[in-house]
């Protein structure tokens, strides 16, 4: 997952040279990239589903780009943030890159760096990220709030979430996991198998549940896979405790360009994932206090 980088109000970040030690690619658009950061710049000390930033301005092969986009912008490029999908105790910090679709008439720029580190071989690369940023994580008393985490997620919005369950096992804590993943088709499901795996692993805490909206016969994909977008109906079967779960949902939602359009057009902005999603908890009686969010667009 990426977008443009926000301020974090967590510890003061660090500036890490990291080493690209494998890319492993994902699905047709979507790579993960293992990295070997040097620790000498500071501990590597971050929490699963936190986040690291890249400065596009790093790389030679951007820099006509950069400038390009500077002129149309009239402001510097942002460093982006891409979500970390390792866990701490994993051998290595590992980011994983959706290479971002530019549609004309619907988004108003290309993507300038997600190409770059999906496709562009770079094992063994040197490189500067910063981090370790984000509140997107299990409160320290999670396992006392509440015994189930439901996590919704869209696409690329897998990622924290999926380093999230992966901490919770490793740690051992007390809490079931719903993890409810929409996509397109099957081939776009990141970490298929990983997930899979884990519910092989720990059936009493993990439960996977996909969404699918462009599949034409998705029984033939298992029990467990659903065709449609995330409904309500779907949502109240797999939260018997509205009340007491914690909700992690993350994935893309209304742009500060969809709303600049939507003024433009004096039409309302589309609802996306994120709006369409929070609508349906709020609808089920799920305190907004006990959802956590975390969007791009």
């Amino acid at each position: 997952m990426s977008a443009e980088a926000t301020p974090s109000r967590a510890k003061r970040p660090v500036e890490y040279e990291a080493t690209v030690t494998g890319v492993r690619m994902e699905t047709h658009d979507t790579a993960t990239l293992l990295l070997e950061l040097d620790a000498s710049a500071g501990p590597l000390d971050y929490k699963a589903g936190q986040f690291i930033n890249i400065d596009p301005h790093q790389f030679q092969a951007l820099a006509q780009q950069c400038a390009y986009l500077k002129e149309q912008k009239g402001r510097k490029e942002a460093p982006r943030s891409y979500s970390l999908a390792s866990a701490p105790h994993e051998r290595h910090v590992a980011i994983t890159v959706k290479d971002e679709e530019f549609i004309p008439g619907v988004t108003r720029y290309p993507p300038l760096l997600s190409p770059l580190l999906v496709h562009g071989r770079l094992t063994g690369a040197k490189l500067k990220v910063t981090g370790f940023m984000g509140l997107y994580v299990l409160p320290d008393d999670a396992a006392e709030r509440t015994d189930h985490v439901l996590h919704v997620v869209a696409g690329s919005g897998a990622v924290p979430n999926f380093a999230i369950v992966k901490d919770a096992l490793h740690r051992g804590l007390k809490l079931r996991h719903t993890f409810l993943a929409s996509n397109k088709t099957w081939a776009d499901v990141l970490y298929r198998e990983e997930l899979a795996a884990l519910e092989r692993q720990a059936p009493e805490l993990v439960r996977v549940v996909h969404t699918l909206t462009r599949e034409l016969d998705e029984t033939k994909y298992g029990p467990h896979v659903r065709k449609g977008r995330v409904a309500e109906a779907l949502l109240r079967e797999l939260v018997p405790d509205p009340g007491s779960c914690l909700v992690y949902v993350c994935g893309p939602a209304i742009t500060a360009w969809d709303r600049r359009k939507a003024l433009e057009t004096r039409t309302p902005a589309t609802p996306r994932f994120m709006e369409s999603v929070l609508g349906h908890l709020h609808e089920l009686g799920i305190p907004d206090k006990r959802i956590k969010r975390e969007a791009y667009g």
